[in-house]
């Protein structure tokens, strides 16, 4: 009987410890962050730098930072952050032409 108890037990731990996956190549899940700012851009990049070159000439401020993008089939609309503080403006671009800039920061409250 003490053989047997044994021999299930080997059996068990065998069978669990085929069941763990272990790798240290895989490379781990993106965080809910990344996952985040990988979903709210589906512009190119290439627009989104052609906007970010807009807004800093636009604003005199070099400290930009692409939040957004979302492509359609008319403009990509890029949401920019400008400052420490990340003021939005807005950009329509498409194919890398710019077809507008605003800003979004209500500047009455400033």
């Amino acid at each position: 009987m003490r053989h047997l108890a044994l021999a299930i037990s080997s059996i068990a731990l065998l069978g669990l410890s085929a069941c763990s996956e272990t790798s240290s190549s895989s490379t781990p899940p993106p965080t809910a962050s990344q996952a985040t700012a990988a979903a709210l851009r589906t512009g190119s990049q290439t627009d989104e730098r052609t906007c970010e070159l807009a807004v800093t000439k636009q604003t005199n401020n070099p400290d930009v930072v692409t939040l957004s993008s979302d492509m359609s089939q008319a403009n990509t609309e890029v949401i920019i952050g400008v400052g420490p503080q990340r003021a939005r403006w807005r950009c329509l671009v498409s194919g890398g032409k710019v077809a507008e800039v605003m800003s979004l920061t209500n500047e009455g409250t400033l």
